[in-house]
């Protein structure tokens, strides 16, 4: 459905964007300029959007497998 592909697109941008905006901005900002440390952010975040993707599909597809709710049951008592 639609909201599958909007979600799609968003962890799509998302993978693109985090882990290259994480590597500058930490880099200049939280490890003085050690590049080693800031691709291990990015990896991190990288991980991150991944794991956060893996979580919301599953929890999706355990939603739309529920049975639906039965009607009251037939006993041939009923019938």
């Amino acid at each position: 459905t639609r909201s599958v592909l909007v979600k799609l697109a968003l962890f799509t941008v998302c993978l693109g964007l985090a882990p290259i905006s994480t590597y500058y901005l930490s880099q200049k900002y939280l490890w003085d300029g050690n590049s080693t440390y800031a691709a291990i952010t990015s990896i991190i975040a990288a991980n991150f959007v991944l794991v956060t993707y893996i979580i919301s599909a599953v929890r999706d597809d355990s939603q739309s497998q529920k049975p639906a709710p039965k009607a009251e049951s037939e006993t041939k008592k009923d019938r």
